[in-house]
């Protein structure tokens, strides 16, 4: 076990790239983006599909009566 603590470690400090701050930046940036993105498009779905069904039940609604 303590040797695999030890080369877990190693491969960390030596053998990983990690990104530049101004790296992490950028991609925080861009997921930022996409999240909001992403979460734009659900709501234009949730409200589309809303005013669908308010239709649907209203047309059914004046059927009935």
């Amino acid at each position: 076990m303590l040797n695999y603590i030890k080369e877990s470690y190693k491969e960390l400090v030596e053998k990983v790239s990690w990104p530049t701050f101004a790296q992490l930046q950028s991609s925080t940036i861009v997921v930022m983006v996409a999240s909001l993105i992403f979460a734009l498009v659900v709501l234009v779905m949730d409200i589309s599909f809303e005013n669908l069904m308010k239709g649907i039940y209203s047309f059914l609604g004046n059927i009935g009566h």
